[in-house]
C-alpha cells in the first residue's frame, strides 16, 4: 500500500523532473515564433492556394449547373472565379513575405556589401 510520504515523494519527483526539463531545453523568448517559412514550404502553400481555389469554384459551379441545369455556363464561370481567388491568395502571400523580410531587414540594420579589397 502508499506510505504517507509518497505524495511527498511523487511532488519531489516532479519537482526534479521539470528542473532537469529546463536545464536541457533550449533557451527562447516566450513570444518567439518561427521567423520564416522555408522555400518549400511558400511553394506548398502556393499551390494549395491556387489548387483550392480552382477547385472550390469547379465544385460549385459543377453543382449550380446540375441544380439549375444551366450546363455548362456555370461552371466556366466559377473556374474563373476560382482561379481568380486563388491568384489573390497568391498575392496576398506574396505581400505577408515581403514585409516578413522588409522587417526583418529593417530590425537588423544597414549592410555594408561594398567591396574592401579593391581590385
Amino acid at each position: 500500500m502508499d506510505s504517507p510520504d509518497s505524495g511527498s515523494s511523487m511532488q519531489d519527483l516532479d519537482r526534479r523532473l521539470k528542473a532537469a526539463k529546463q536545464k536541457h531545453e533550449p533557451k527562447r523568448p516566450a513570444g518567439d515564433q518561427p521567423r520564416d517559412m522555408s522555400g518549400v514550404g511558400v511553394g506548398l502553400r502556393i499551390a494549395v492556394d491556387l489548387v483550392a481555389g480552382v477547385a472550390a469554384g469547379v465544385l460549385i459551379g459543377f453543382y449550380l449547373d446540375r441544380w439549375l441545369e444551366t450546363k455548362p455556363w456555370l461552371l466556366l464561370l466559377f473556374t474563373i472565379i476560382g482561379f481568380c481567388a486563388g491568384l489573390l491568395n497568391v498575392y496576398r502571400t506574396a505581400r505577408q513575405l515581403e514585409e516578413k523580410k522588409s522587417q526583418a531587414d529593417a530590425t537588423a540594420g544597414p549592410r555594408d556589401d561594398t567591396d574592401q579589397g579593391g581590385a
